[in-house]
C-alpha cells in the first residue's frame, strides 16, 4: 500500500516513540507500507526538521536528521511531479502532499492537520485523507 505522509506526522514520530505517528514511521521503516515521496516533499521534511526549534524539541542533530531522511528516501517510492495541482489549500506548502498523493496513486494522505486539507477542493481524488490514529487503526484491522 502506498501512502503520502505530511511533515507533521514525521515530526511527531521523531518527537515521541508513542502514538500513531511513530507506529506509521515504524511501518515505513519495516517496509510494511510504502512511502510516496517527491523532491519537494523531501526538502519540506528537511527544512522543517532542521530548524533550530525542531532540533531542540526533537533532541536530534542535523546529522541525525539527515540520516533519518536518507533512510526514508532509500525506502520510499520516488515520484517526479511534472504538473501543479491547485487544490487551493490555505497553506500553499501543503499542495505538494496532494500532488504527490495524486501522482503516486496513494491510498491515503496521512496528516495531523486535517482541517486545512478539508477546506480544499479534494473531491474526486482517489486517496483518503486521514489522521495518523485513524490510519494506524485501519491498517491494524486489515493487517494484524
Amino acid at each position: 500500500m502506498i501512502v503520502t505522509v505530511d511533515t507533521n506526522v514525521i515530526f511527531s514520530a521523531l518527537y515521541s516513540n508513542k502514538g500513531a505517528s511513530h507506529c506509521i514511521l515504524r511501518l515505513i521503516l519495516d517496509e510494511k507500507i510504502n512511502l510516496a515521496i517527491s523532491t519537494q516533499i523531501y526538502f519540506e521534511y528537511y527544512d522543517v526538521l532542521i530548524r533550530k526549534s525542531s532540533l531542540k524539541q526533537l533532541n536530534l542533530s542535523v546529522s541525525e536528521i539527515e540520516d533519518i531522511l536518507d533512510l526514508l528516501a532509500l525506502l520510499s517510492q520516488k515520484y517526479h511531479i511534472y504538473y501543479l495541482l491547485r487544490p487551493n489549500l490555505p497553506d500553499e506548502s501543503d499542495n505538494i502532499f496532494v500532488e504527490c498523493a495524486f501522482a503516486s496513486d496513494s491510498k491515503y494522505l496521512i496528516t495531523g492537520n486535517i482541517k486545512d486539507f478539508k477546506k480544499s477542493e479534494l473531491k474526486g481524488f482517489n486517496f483518503k485523507l486521514v489522521m495518523p490514529g485513524e490510519f494506524y487503526k485501519l491498517w491494524s484491522i486489515k493487517n494484524e
